[in-house]
């Protein structure tokens, strides 16, 4: 990536306080253009109150940079390069195509009508079609159509596919992997389903009471975690270095994750070559580090 290049957002110690609850506690980011960043936390962890403050829609303390510009001041102009989806299953049941079409096309300066329409000729949705006759899956296509046909800097995503079933999530992020993004536009989502966008991401953020509790390319978290089956015989001695999560396994096994990299981000000193020792290593899986790293959150 060129570093000339300025971040698509900067954050720096973002607070943000609804009567008694702090919603973010001095949370400090950046995300670097060109990138498809997960944003992951467990539910009231600030995930939906940082998107607000990325797209101007709630009031923070901090300093925050989306663009180059401060969405509390230059929401209008950031609304130009910036595109905000969120659940897809909640497209108004009465809405015709041609109408969705119609309002996308009369809110979002840089939506291109003929892109939208060329995506959907290759589909079953017709013009007068409604909602309400749709299935799930013509949905999907429909809010993949509409978002596609707009040229936006940024796509800020909040669980988009909420109350669709696996098949037609896998076939929304495959659509905007393949048909959407490039290395001018920056994807931030948000969901519960980890599993089912590991593949696409390019760094992760995970946040926990209002702050980042993770902050990483998907290249760096392979290289620093590392997990290991055990044995029985060896899970004393893989135990006196300190893995930071562990699960029982059936017959004796049992899986232990370790972090080469202490909290003031120097090394550890426990290496994968050292822990190859005790079993079988690998990269961990993103769900099972988001539980290791939120263990205690959901007490």
């Amino acid at each position: 990536m060129n570093a000339t290049i300025a971040p698509v957002v900067q954050a720096q110690g973002l607070r943000k306080t609804y009567r008694n609850k702090t919603a973010l506690d001095g949370a400090s980011f950046t995300i670097e253009a060109g990138r498809i960043v997960g944003l992951i936390g467990p539910n009231g962890a600030g995930k939906t109150t940082a998107l607000k403050a990325i797209l101007g829609l709630t009031p923070f303390q901090g300093e925050l940079q989306v663009l180059g510009m401060d969405p509390r001041s230059s929401r209008d102009a950031l609304m130009n390069d910036v595109c905000f989806i969120a659940d897809v299953a909640v497209l108004p049941r009465w809405i015709k195509v041609s109408e969705a079409i119609d309002f996308v096309d009369g809110v979002h300066p840089r939506f291109d009508r003929a892109r939208c329409e060329r995506f959907l000729a290759g589909t079953q949705l017709k013009p007068n079609l409604r909602v309400r006759e749709m299935s799930k899956g013509m949905i999907v296509q429909l809010h993949l159509a509409l978002v596609m046909a707009i040229d936006a800097r940024l796509l800020v995503l909040d669980e988009p596919t909420l109350g669709l079933d696996i098949l037609y999530r896998k076939q929304f992020y495959q659509r905007l992997l393949e048909d959407y993004f490039d290395e001018h536009k920056t994807i931030i989502v948000t969901t519960h389903q980890v599993e089912e966008i590991e593949h696409i991401l390019t760094d992760v953020m995970f946040i926990r009471d209002g702050r980042i509790a993770l902050a990483a390319s998907m290249d760096q978290v392979a290289t620093r975690y590392t997990e290991v089956l055990v044995s029985e015989a060896a899970a004393a001695q893989a135990r006196a270095l300190h893995p930071i999560d562990q699960r029982a396994l059936p017959f004796g096994k049992t899986v232990m994750l370790f972090d080469g990299q202490l909290p003031d981000g120097t090394p550890s000193g426990v290496t994968r070559e050292q822990l190859a020792a005790f079993g079988e290593t690998r990269n961990p899986g993103l769900a099972d580090l988001f539980v290791a790293i939120m263990k205690g959150t959901y007490a």
